[in-house]
């Protein structure tokens, strides 16, 4: 996993801020104010932070971002960031003000006078997230300085700081480890090489149990070897148990892990397909946050399951028109062999089902171009059996500024996915792709429990810069995968 930049949390001294070297930021609340560890370096830079307070571009500026002051007179240091953060920070805020100063790093040292600054572990969280790059495969220029590994916070109590981190720490670890597996090629990222790095999150007490092709059979799980048949990958179902809580029946995470996705037999157009190394972003999302739950010791019982498979047009491939038999027992006619995610998820939800009895399911999938075309690359898709389910997550959504939007699930769209040779199609064509898709899933969860389907073929991925750095195929390319 790629390291993060490490936080570290010191007791504010005005005589040692004042003389701080390297890279410095500090913050301003909305009226300009100074808490005492600013106002001291305030007064060795000769009032400097006053004059910015005072000035139009400061005024200008949304909370969270800043105005970089390059060797200010009075000070040791070669730059200074004066941050804009209101005293009741909301999260959001605090940790755009972080990523702010992350962009601000360089290979000097960091330090963040932050004193009394509000929310300060989201300031944190928004620094390591924006600090991330992935540069595994890239060869260092000549003139090439690594940034910055290591930043210190100049705070009223340490001890309080490094204690608000902690949790969030662990967050920041899973979500590079998504950001990690979504960014590796699929020649390295195979099904044995994910399932091989899954296998470590033992070390943090996860149990992991990993089946071979050999229990998948034997399991009845032929919608999902129909999809990897074509591959010399072979398939791998890897479920990750986490047990902190009571005796209570453990929330299932169900991730799609399509490591490369031609399309098979119905192949995509050649230009973007190198992009579709991402289209095992769901079973990414499942393994970080199995991270993350194990590695802040979460007391909740989490069941994450992950079928791993490449989808390639070989001679054994599938082929439009075949029937295959679901765990289940449903007969699937393949209309479209693109439509391949949703036979994985077919299998690995009524194995979950089978193997742990969850109170809820929650799966998460790159699944339509449909879902691309409606919410384009703001919003994830969220399908749910269950009302309660579906308010707490939006909700919980809407707190961390994550774009989610309810999508339709009504049984009138199951005409479409009607099959004249078998149970059921694995598509209904264009028109409510991504809803025919949730409801040929939907086929595959027990009506008693509650079920989330995210379609997040329009998120796992993004081309420009946000708070959280993350990195999307050209505009279109998504739209062509059929899931």
């Amino acid at each position: 996993m790629t390291a993060p930049v490490q936080s570290s949390f010191v007791a504010a001294d005005a005589q040692a801020i004042a003389g701080l070297g390297g890279r410095v930021a500090v913050f301003l609340d909305e009226e300009g104010r100074l808490d005492p560890a600013a106002r001291r370096l305030d007064a060795r830079a000769r009032g400097l932070l006053r004059r910015v307070a005072t000035s139009g571009a400061f005024a200008r500026l949304k909370p969270g971002e800043g105005l970089t002051l390059a060797f200010p007179s009075g000070l040791a240091a070669e730059a200074l960031l004066a941050v804009k953060l209101p005293r009741k920070a909301t999260p959001a805020q605090a940790r755009k003000a972080g990523a702010t100063i992350a962009g601000f790093n360089a290979e000097a040292p960091l330090s963040v006078v932050a004193g009394r600054a509000p929310q300060l572990a989201e300031i944190a969280l928004g620094l390591t997230l924006r600090a991330y790059e992935f540069r595994e495969f890239r060869t260092p220029e000549k003139d090439w300085r690594a940034p910055n590994d290591a930043v210190t916070f100049h705070v009223r109590d340490p001890g309080a700081a490094a204690a608000a981190w902690a949790p969030r720490e662990a967050v920041a670890e899973g979500v590079l480890l998504t950001r990690d597996l979504v960014n590796l090629p699929a020649n390295v990222l195979t099904t044995i090489a994910f399932a091989e790095r899954l296998e470590a999150l033992r070390d943090l007490g996860v149990e992991v149990e990993v089946l071979d092709e050999a229990a998948i059979r034997a399991l009845g799980m032929r919608a999902l070897l129909g999809v990897s048949q074509g591959s010399e990958s072979p398939p791998r179902v890897v479920a990750m148990r986490w047990n902190g809580g009571d005796d209570a029946a453990p929330l299932a995470l169900v991730g799609k892990g399509v490591v490369f996705d031609t399309g098979g037999i119905s192949i995509k157009p050649a230009a973007g397909m190198e992009d579709m190394t991402m289209d095992m972003g769901g079973a990414g999302v499942v393994a970080g946050v199995m991270h993350a739950i194990a590695a802040r010791g979460a007391r909740a019982n989490v069941v994450g399951l992950v079928g791993l498979v490449e989808n390639m047009p070989d001679g054994k491939a599938q082929r439009p028109g075949d029937v295959v038999r679901s765990m289940k027992g449903d007969t699937i006619e393949v209309i479209n062999t693109d439509a391949e995610g949703r036979l994985v998820l077919a299998d690995v939800l009524w194995y979950a089902q089978e193997r742990f009895a969850p109170r809820a399911i929650i799966d998460l999938a790159t699944l339509t171009g449909a879902c691309v075309i409606a919410l384009g690359h703001e919003m994830a898709g969220v399908f749910a059996s269950d009302d309660v389910l579906a308010n707490q997550f939006l909700a919980a959504a809407a707190e961390e500024e994550e774009g989610a939007w309810r999508l339709p699930l009504a049984a009138s769209y199951d005409r479409q996915i009607k099959s004249r040779v078998a149970d059921v199609a694995n598509t209904g064509g264009r028109p409510a792709g991504s809803v025919t898709a949730a409801r040929f899933l939907r086929r595959f969860v027990r009506d008693e429990v509650p079920w989330i389907h995210l379609d997040i073929a329009g998120v796992a991925s993004l081309s420009r810069d946000t708070i959280s750095g993350r990195r999307a195929p050209p505009a279109g390319v998504c739209a062509r995968s059929t899931g």
